[in-house]
């Protein structure tokens, strides 16, 4: 019998992804058989960065896949905060809008902070409106970023043990580290993990990634966890994702925080980039706008 090592299981989020978007999809179905409206998803993007464009594209496909409507404000560079919050206050007004999004980032003349604060926390299906974190942070009924929910969503569907384990954390973003700290901690499932934040700053590193039974990387440096610096057998979600130069016919090559080839080696579980947290993250904004329009987080 051989006693090679076998590889980690891999954490397919595509699978996960199509499997809550038939979910919905089922969900909205039976709204309009019931002469309910589709749930409205509106995105706003300022400017033309590449990235966003095609991330908001992406949304408008995949609400329209599941029956939802969804439309977008389409705004220039030169958009001012003033007009930009009078948007938001109109949809905010709009009974026929469910949830929106203001893309980010945003041109540095306007306040990101302003222009989120403004959002109807009822409508914030980004999660990330002050409201809705501090709810969070208290477990209250809110709307969670989708990248968190996506990763809570995947050990959930994994079935990943994580009461009583060892979570470490890389990274203090608000729109990873510091939420995926929150809700791992918490006194549900899953969660009840005991949670460690590493950052920039951390001393050795890889001192606390060894302890990890869970370890969750969102450093934003490529390939930077490598196999010595994780525990045999842990699960490992990589939320990085990064374009890496490569003699390719698209001349890059993609990967996440976690150097791959070396950790599947070593890891229980493990997300691969492309094709791991990334595909949820849409998933969980549609699965935010559905509840927005049932009224399950704020009834």
């Amino acid at each position: 019998m051989s006693s090679k090592k076998k590889s980690a299981e891999i954490i397919d989020g595509k699978k996960v992804a199509a499997a809550v978007k038939e979910e919905i999809k089922a969900k909205v179905a039976e709204m309009i058989d019931n002469d309910i409206r589709a749930p409205h998803l509106v995105a706003v993007i300022v400017g033309e960065d590449p990235a966003s464009q095609t991330y908001v594209a992406s949304k408008e496909k995949a609400a329209k896949n599941v029956g939802m409507l969804s439309s977008v404000y389409r705004l220039s560079e030169d958009t001012t905060e003033e007009e930009l919050l009078g948007i938001v206050d109109f949809l905010n007004n709009d009974p026929e809008v469910d949830g929106f999004i203001v893309q980010l980032p945003l041109p540095k003349h306007i306040n990101v902070d302003k222009v989120i604060q403004r959002i109807n926390p009822a409508k914030d299906v980004d999660g990330f409106h002050p409201v809705n974190v501090g709810r969070m942070s208290l477990g209250q009924p809110a709307y969670i970023s989708a990248t968190p929910a996506g990763i809570m969503e995947l050990i959930k569907r994994y079935d990943i043990d994580t009461e009583g384990k060892h979570c470490v954390v890389l990274g203090r973003s608000n729109i990873v580290g510091s939420p995926m700290s929150i809700l791992m901690s918490r006194k549900r499932s899953p969660g009840n993990a005991t949670v460690t934040v590493c950052h920039s700053r951390t001393r050795d590193i890889a001192s606390y990634t060894r302890q990890a039974d869970i370890l969750i990387c969102a450093i934003g440096q490529p390939e930077f966890v490598k196999g010595d610096m994780v525990k045999e057998g842990a699960t490992v979600i990589d939320v990085g994702i990064h374009r890496i130069p490569a003699d390719t016919e698209k001349g890059y090559r993609l990967a996440g925080d976690v150097d791959f080839d070396e950790v599947v080696r070593k890891a229980g579980h493990i997300t691969p980039v492309p094709g791991g947290v990334g595909p949820m993250t849409i998933a969980m904004l549609l699965k935010n706008t559905l509840s927005a329009a049932e009224g399950t987080i704020y009834s």
